[in-house]
């Protein structure tokens, strides 16, 4: 550890100082002094925009123009040749389907015609089954059951009208009583008029 035996003692002031052993570096200011000639640029940059005018670029002002340009223009169209057609331009008028009804709407035609007949088959498919699962009431029995219907309305009516009196319904069995009789008489008044129509139709017996 430490200095060999019997080595001289360096000098404690003969050390590495910073940069001794680096090569100095010139500063901007240095090189504009020194060698002016390396700041210049070799190739100047071309200029996007114009410059920006000066104050003493006047433009010019005050010109006027007796020209009617709507009527120029109208006489320039007029006046114009017609452009000519070139050689190799087609002639659709000579075509061979020309003024014919072209072939893919014939096909859409025949599309919506098998469409439109499709639903009919399946409309007269349903009213076959519905006609075969139905069939018409009688008149007998449907005058018998209107009579039926009639009577029950009286009786329930009568049941009703007897009750209106109470202005107070104070229990829960006045209220129920009123309120069954008031929907039984609105379902037997919509049986009726339902039975009132012709040409009933009811389910068949299987």
């Amino acid at each position: 550890m430490g200095q060999p035996i019997g080595s001289l003692k360096k000098d404690p002031f003969d050390y590495t100082k910073t940069g001794s052993k680096t090569s100095k570096v010139q500063t901007l200011s240095e090189v504009k002094r020194t060698q002016p000639g390396l700041l210049q640029p070799t190739e100047l940059k071309p200029k996007l925009k114009a410059d920006v005018p000066k104050t003493s670029d006047i433009p010019v002002m005050n010109l006027v123009t007796s020209k009617n340009f709507v009527v120029a223009n109208a006489v320039e169209t007029i006046l114009a040749a017609p452009k000519k057609v070139s050689q190799g331009a087609k002639d659709y008028l000579q075509k061979d389907d020309y003024g014919r009804v072209p072939k893919y709407l014939k096909h859409i035609k025949q599309d919506i015609d098998a469409e439109y007949e499709y639903i009919r088959q399946l409309q007269e498919d349903e009213e076959f089954e519905r006609n075969s699962m139905t069939q018409a009431m009688p008149e007998g029995d449907r005058l018998k059951l209107l009579d039926g219907l009639k009577a029950k309305w009286e009786s329930v009516n009568t049941v009703y009208q007897g009750a209106t009196h109470l202005t107070v319904l104070d229990s829960a069995g006045k209220i129920y009583r009123k309120e069954t009789a008031e929907a039984q008489l609105a379902q037997i008044e919509k049986d009726i008029e339902k039975l009132n129509r012709k040409n009933i139709s009811v389910a068949r017996d299987q």
